[in-house]
């Protein structure tokens, strides 16, 4: 037992604990921010007559030094990867990376950023249905609930966008549904490899994979004088490639060091929020009840459904 005039050897932890977590959510909030700007980016680059392999192409060539770096650091001092685990980097990369980006990238040329967001955010509930076909995992009821409600708000947003867009928008909607797969089997198969590697390690090494596929899609797909682009796209791909990936990335990390994935995962619940705000103020794009009823639904659908895998 500790002695009862000794209190104070715990003050300094105890202090630090609320700065710890309010500093934590701040990262989480502006990670989960820029995160949702990287929608806005493509759409003005569309603008300016841009595709989506040369898009990604050059959002991936400038975050490549970034996650190359990040890998290194993270792996000096480590032992020296097996053949295995470079198989299983080269999966994780083209999955969860690779094709989750590119479908996205395609699926915003059709669909609205407040759409693609809302898509994206059913992530959790798909890792759970994986986690279901894979490895047979228990659906409790408040899953159920939270499914329904999240998928009952995006089905609402669609069918009120799908009247404007026509079949460009079931295109879209699919393409960016595609990424939220893509990404989700990258969240079930990583969980050992993250142990065993570092989350740091992992997502540098995998997400260089994911660059240097999108620079050899672009040699494959489209002549090099296609790289002859607007210098807006150039700019706005450094954006892209900065604020709103490699950084949001080491944001939303050092977050979950501070306050814990659950936490975290519920801060970036203000992702679509700034999604649909950036959206109308930048883009022009219609805030209508039905966006705003739908967002509502997902939002409290993806509440209760961390809340009930708490």
């Amino acid at each position: 037992m500790s002695e009862p005039n000794k209190p104070v050897a715990h003050a300094p932890s105890a202090q630090a604990a609320p700065k710890s977590i309010a500093t934590g959510l701040l990262l989480a909030s502006f990670g989960a921010i820029a995160f949702s700007g990287k929608a806005i980016i493509v759409k003005l680059a569309y603008r300016h007559g841009v595709d989506a392999v040369t898009l990604i192409m050059y959002r991936m060539l400038f975050a490549l030094p970034i996650f190359a770096l990040m890998a290194w650091w993270a792996s000096r001092g480590k032992a020296p990867l097996s053949r295995k685990d470079w198989l299983g980097i080269v999966w994780l990369g083209v999955t969860g990376y690779y094709l989750a980006s590119f479908l996205d990238f395609a699926g915003l040329a059709y669909i609205s950023a407040s759409l693609e967001r809302l898509i994206l955010y059913l992530n959790p509930t798909l890792v759970l249905l994986l986690g279901l076909v894979f490895y047979q995992r228990r659906i409790a009821l408040p899953h159920l609930i939270g499914m329904a409600l999240s998928y009952a708000g995006v089905a609402l947003v669609f069918s009120h966008e799908i009247t404007l867009q026509g079949s460009d928008a079931a295109w879209g909607a699919l393409l960016v549904f595609g990424s939220a797969v893509s990404y989700a089997l990258y969240l079930v198969y990583s969980g050992e490899m993250v142990k065993r590697l570092g989350s740091m390690r992992l997502v540098g090494l995998a997400t260089s994979v994911a660059c240097l596929l999108c620079l050899l899609q672009f040699v494959v797909l489209r002549p090099l004088s296609a790289a002859m682009v607007a210098p807006e796209v150039i700019w706005l791909s450094v954006l892209n490639a900065t604020l709103c990936t490699a950084v949001p990335v080491l944001m939303v990390m050092m977050a979950i060091e501070r306050i814990g994935a659950s936490l975290a995962a519920q801060t970036g619940m203000i992702g679509p929020l700034s999604t649909i705000l950036m959206g109308v103020v930048i883009l022009g794009e219609p805030f209508t009840a039905w966006v705003a009823a739908g967002t509502v639904l997902v939002i409290a659908g993806i509440f209760v459904f961390t809340r009930a895998a708490r």
